[in-house]
């Protein structure tokens, strides 16, 4: 198994490091994403989130996740090689797949210390804010930079850039 293979982890194995991480003082943050062709906003809103605790884990949407909430055609990059991508940042400790249609159960299963969304949710709608909140957690949105998303990527190629 190669380095970036290792911080791609199931539940249990998560559940544990996250544990170890809290008790060493460590504050966790969690953010989820679909993270599909990478570009410059994800990589901003990711060290950004990085920033605020001392551990960041990461919840991927599966292939099949992907496509029910984007449409048949995505992802384009498939589950295995996002969540490779995704270990390879310096800033990312920890990254699980998830199928779910919301992070809901992965956070209530992980407890993080603190949920990060970008700013085009507010705290109301993001999956797994009440359970954070409710258990001593912050949860907290990060302003994304304008003009970057994985859809804007796709036309531009299909404009023919």
């Amino acid at each position: 198994m190669n380095p970036t293979e290792s911080k791609i982890v199931r539940i249990e194995e998560a559940k544990t490091l996250i544990e170890d991480w809290q008790r060493a003082g460590q504050k966790v943050v969690f953010t989820n994403g679909c993270f599909d062709i990478v570009h410059l906003g994800h990589i901003d809103y990711l060290e950004k989130a990085h920033a605020l605790g001392g551990r960041l884990v990461l919840g991927l949407n599966t292939d099949a996740s992907v496509s029910r909430l984007k449409g048949p055609l995505r992802p384009v990059v498939n589950e295995y090689a996002r969540a490779r991508l995704m270990s390879a940042l310096s800033f990312v400790d920890a990254v699980i797949l998830f199928d779910e249609p919301t992070p809901s159960e992965l956070i209530e299963a992980l407890k993080p210390d603190i949920l990060v969304k970008g700013d085009d949710y507010t705290v109301e709608n993001i999956a797994g804010a009440d359970f954070v909140l409710a258990n001593g957690g912050e949860v907290k949105t990060i302003a994304l930079v304008k003009g970057y998303s994985t859809s804007a990527v796709i036309e531009k190629i299909k404009q023919g850039y």
